[in-house]
């Protein structure tokens, strides 16, 4: 059975990066029927940010990717949290050193940093120099009498090659003699990262381990520790870096890369799994939109492209903007609710007439929204009680000599009106003109500045019918009399 993990550290916020790993995952065990796990890495206990943990599971599920297994949801193979795994691994690497494939390492911090001081003058490369490794008995022994710290190391391989397949990038070949002797169970008795992810991916059943192309260097350690414990490895498939537009890593200056900022700022999850999937992957078709259950039906591992993929941030705006047309007008209303509240536009909890208006205003504002959180910019004067007039605006179309007289007919005409709706409200408006021999844009413009504050914006009768006439007929008055 395919069984694949997503297996994240809690030391900061989800970039975007660690979530498109999470969808290829994702994807990949519900296009094949399989179990898609997430397991915390949380060895590295210096580095952990309390809270990240619980924002890795809230980012995973406001995007959709459930998991099958892992923490809050339990599973056969658990615990899925590393750090209550610790005696599995201690387990494993005295197993490893009992058959002469690691060994203790007595070196202080002190001594390696002098050793790399050594290598670096002397134009070489860095790395463990093994003195441990080919200690006596005697040597070994005395070491421990004097000091009960020590580090596992495992004893890589010092000639010939380890090679691999990768599934994206077909067969890798490194050379042993430039490996070191890494780490693998720490002076706190905690593994490090190469030593529990392999550990837990045999223990889990990992079917395809799913990676970042960094970590194509790693493997070369994981394939020995394999050989070394006597296990299958998992198929490796290392997807390409995300580059920024200027094929650059990846960084703030290309546009938020912490994936909860995409949330605040008001991204559809089903946009982001959409756009992230297409970030190093293809279905080999001209098309960017697809829905969840295509994505899943199409997603194969030979879609995974080699090559770098270039995030383009205005690329995923328009997506979304696409996104948020298709989506129903009562579920928008439901999403830009919160942004409308925090901007002090609708109460906490909303009243029934404030939900009523909510939903009138979102047709007229859906086409234009790109993200949810530009509803209260795009939506303000349907909500104060006078608009925020733009200074440039009312220049141009309010302090004519002939605008007053304007805004004084179409208030008379709207006053009229028996009934209030878009095609009584255009044929007062346009009438008004006529009165004071106006036409077109010269209408339109002044009674949209006097109404909303702006020159642009939704239709100008569909906005004025949901302002509603006390409303308009208020800001027109107040615009012709030259008070705003």
């Amino acid at each position: 059975m395919i069984r694949v993990r997503f297996a994240p550290s809690p030391t900061g916020s989800p970039h975007i990066g660690n979530i498109r790993t999470a969808v290829f995952d994702w994807l990949f065990a519900r296009h094949e029927g399989g179990v898609f796990i997430l397991r915390i890495e949380d060895t590295d206990r210096a580095r952990l940010v309390p809270g990240a943990m619980e924002e890795i599971m809230r980012d995973l599920r406001w995007a959709g990717l459930d998991w099958d297994e892992g923490p809050e949801v339990g599973g056969p193979y658990g615990p899925y949290i590393q750090s209550e795994r610790v005696d599995l691994y201690q387990k494993h690497a005295e197993q490893l050193v009992a058959e002469g494939r690691a060994y203790h390492c007595y070196c202080t911090a002190e001594r390696l940093e002098e050793m790399r001081k050594a290598q670096q003058a002397a134009g070489k490369p860095t790395g463990y120099d093994q003195r441990c490794r080919y200690l006596t008995e005697e040597e070994r022994a005395a070491l421990a009498s004097e000091s009960d710290t020590f580090v596992i190391r495992f004893a890589m391989p010092t000639s010939g090659q380890t090679s691999f397949v990768d599934v994206v990038r077909g067969e890798l070949s490194f050379d042993n003699a430039l490996q070191d002797d890494f780490v693998i169970l720490k002076s706190d008795g905690y593994p490090t990262y190469h030593f529990a992810s392999v550990v837990d991916d045999h223990l889990i059943k990992i079917s395809h381990v799913i990676r970042s192309e960094e970590w194509i260097s790693s493997t070369p350690k994981h394939v020995q520790l394999y050989s070394a414990l006597g296990w299958e490895p998992p198929a490796w498939v290392h997807p390409s870096l995300i580059l920024g537009p200027d094929r650059s890593k990846l960084s703030k200056r290309h546009g938020a890369v912490n994936f909860s900022t995409y949330i605040e700022e008001g991204y559809l999850p089903d946009a982001m799994v959409n756009y992230l999937a297409l970030l190093g992957w293809s279905a080999g078709e001209d098309r960017d939109i697809y829905s969840i259950q295509e994505l899943i039906e199409k997603f194969t591992l030979e879609g995974i492209t080699g090559h770098p993929a270039i995030f383009d941030a205005q690329k995923l705006l328009w997506m979304n903007g696409v996104y948020i047309r298709q989506t129903s007008m009562n579920r928008l209303a439901e999403l830009i609710l919160p942004y409308l509240q925090k901007a002090g536009l609708v109460s906490e909890p909303p009243s029934d007439s404030e939900l009523d208006y909510v939903r009138k205003i979102v047709p007229l504002i859906q086409d234009r929204l790109k993200v949810l959180s530009e509803a209260p910019e795009l939506a303000e004067f349907f909500f104060r009680e006078e608009p925020a007039y733009d200074p440039k605006a009312v220049q141009k179309w309010l302090e004519r000599p002939e605008a007053s007289e304007l805004l004084t007919k179409v208030v008379d005409r709207l006053e009229e009106l028996e009934e209030w709706n878009v095609g009584a409200i255009e044929s007062a408006v346009r009438e008004a003109g006529a009165d004071v021999g106006a036409e077109g844009g010269k209408v339109i413009h002044p009674v949209r500045v006097a109404s909303t504050g702006r020159t642009v914006g939704p239709g100008l009768f569909e906005t004025l019918e949901v302002l509603g006439r006390d409303r308009v007929v208020t800001r027109l008055r107040r615009a012709g009399s030259s008070e705003q």
